[in-house]
């Protein structure tokens, strides 16, 4: 829910202002990350289960990810000059 909430806050926020939100939501995605591992590895879901949430979940991260990427460049302040 705090992932939903903070990438909801993010897209209406200027973008000087919106890195904080997405790299907190990739720090929840990761700790989601985590509980689904434990929840696989003790065997209180199954493969296919596991899997399934697994491959959303990267797609998740991949978008946070490039939304970062993006935010850094955009925040830096060399800004590409030499």
């Amino acid at each position: 829910m705090e992932i939903i909430e903070s990438v909801s806050f993010a897209s209406f926020l200027p973008r000087d202002k919106k890195q904080p939100y997405v790299l907190f939501s990739i720090k929840k995605l990761d700790i989601l990350k985590i509980l689904l591992m434990v929840l696989w590895k003790t065997k209180s879901i199954d493969n296919k289960k596991y899997i399934a949430l697994s491959v959303k979940i990267d797609e998740i991260g991949k978008m946070l990810g490039g939304w970062n990427g993006q935010l850094s460049k955009q925040n830096s302040p060399y800004k590409g000059e030499k």
